[in-house]
């Protein structure tokens, strides 16, 4: 069960990642922000302001959904104004007896549902299970609960039992493999057991033969979702997407923002991870993170149409080769403001850069 690509590694994608530079750092004797901000997610509010959703990280790696307005000078995000805590691990669900955290959020408008969808990790007893919460208005979010998988008598698994990360929703409804209307979700499945249960090893999906963590993508039946929005918590027909292929991504990848509707298709950027062995989702010190973007067919995203064979932005920075783990960019926003295109990004696993997205084919 090999993902689906239809053209060489090396076609290109004419965009590039140009810094603009850091707009969020900890501050200073919050115990919220003790051990980062990073990883945010956006949104647009009813008052047509910009807002960022950080990850921040209190003593003891506990994560927490804070909302900041992000500040622009001439149309450019150069900082953000706190507006606190929109989301905490105040379930059980979201909580272990020795970790707890609400992490890595990814926002997406979905128009056909006229909500915003916040995908995010609970860090809980069994580790890392992706989650959903939904907001009308970008302040006050509604849990929907975790996310659950479709059994698929295919795979001869179910993918439940594993830890799953990156989860995010297309923005616009395409055609699900039965040729229904749909919500599109990527997602990442890792499939070593061993660090719940010491032996157990790696029970792959059938077909399914490189157990690097990669990228899959299955399906929200669009009239599921609009008649009962918890339905989108329920993921069916997922299949294998991306694995990793380039040097930048030896080790894993993932992906980062919401798809980006662009001429060619469906803009992916995502984190690719180097240098390291992978085991469960424990990385030795070492990884370096980069970011790199993949094209997908624009009404059957399981076309893959291109991949960037070098990644778009590398740790560079100070802020990007120091801090709780250093050596990372990790995109994971992306807002059009002002006809100019803006990736927000982590760095180094302690604060939050910003980038554009540029063409490299437009004219001078």
């Amino acid at each position: 069960m090999a993902p689906a690509t239809d053209r060489p590694l090396t076609v290109s994608i004419p965009y590039a990642l140009r810094r603009v530079g850091t707009i969020m750092t900890p501050a200073a004797g919050d115990p919220l922000e003790a051990e980062g901000v990073l990883n945010p997610a956006t949104a647009w509010g009813p008052d047509g302001e910009l807002y960022l959703y950080p990850r921040v990280v209190a003593e003891g790696n506990v994560s927490r959904v804070a909302r900041a307005r992000v500040l622009l000078e001439d149309g450019v995000p150069v900082g953000v104004e706190r507006l606190g805590i929109v989301l905490a691990p105040d379930e059980g669900w979201e909580r272990g007896a020795t970790n707890a955290g609400v992490e890595d959020p990814r926002i997406t408008y979905v128009p056909a549902l006229g909500v915003h969808l916040m995908t995010y990790v609970a860090y809980g007893p069994l580790g890392p299970k992706p989650a959903l919460a939904v907001s009308e208005d970008t302040e006050t979010w509604r849990r929907l609960g975790p996310i659950r998988f479709s059994y698929q008598p295919e795979l001869d698994t179910d993918l439940n039992l594993f830890p799953n990360k990156d989860v995010v929703f297309f923005p616009e409804p395409v055609l699900d493999p039965a040729g229904r209307p749909a919500l599109a979700v990527l997602h990442r499945p890792m499939w070593d057991l061993d660090w719940l249960r010491p032996g157990e090893g790696a029970p792959m999906p059938a077909g399914v033969s490189d157990a690097r963590p990669s990228v899959w993508i299955g399906y929200v039946p669009l009239e599921d979702a609009t008649a009962d929005l918890g339905a989108a918590t329920f993921i069916t027909r997922s299949s294998p997407l991306l694995a990793p292929e380039a040097a930048y991504e030896e080790s894993k990848i993932g992906a980062g923002p919401a798809p980006l509707r662009v001429p060619e298709g469906w803009l992916v950027l995502h984190h690719g991870v180097s240098g390291v062995t992978v085991k469960g989702f424990e990385l030795a010190h070492g990884a370096r993170y980069v970011a790199g973007a993949v094209l997908l067919d624009a009404e059957d995203p399981r076309r893959v149409l291109a991949r960037t064979p070098e990644p778009l932005l590398v740790p560079e920075t100070q802020e990007e080769l120091r801090g709780t783990l250093g050596n990372v960019v990790f995109p994971t926003a992306v807002e059009e403001v002002e006809g100019r295109t803006f990736v927000f990004y982590g760095m180094a696993d302690s604060a939050i850069g910003v980038a554009e997205l540029v063409r490299t084919d437009a004219p001078a």
